[in-house]
């Protein structure tokens, strides 16, 4: 599985949150290849999950059922809610 943390430039925020990911992912022992891109990269085949802040949600072009979108991209509890909800129906 490919996870690809997403931002507006692919630089600092995406980042962060892709070593989000890997804590949440490690917590709960389970694998996947995880990294971080900017909005143009987040193409449908390039990521398995996009996750991403909701402020550029809406300018993705991914479908809905490979997204994750973040009210709060510094809130590790909510990313962790949210992961565990989209991998409970995935």
């Amino acid at each position: 599985m490919k996870i690809m943390a997403v931002c507006g430039s692919g630089l600092g925020s995406s980042f962060m949150v892709e070593m989000n990911i890997k804590k949440v992912l490690k917590k709960w022992e389970r694998e996947a290849e995880v990294e971080h891109a900017d909005l143009a990269s987040a193409t449908p085949g390039a990521a398995d999950l996009f996750v991403m802040a909701k402020d550029i949600a809406e300018s993705a072009s991914v479908p809905a059922d490979k997204l994750v979108v973040l009210d709060n991209i510094i809130d590790i509890n909510q990313l962790e809610t949210r992961l565990a909800a989209w991998f409970a129906t995935h």
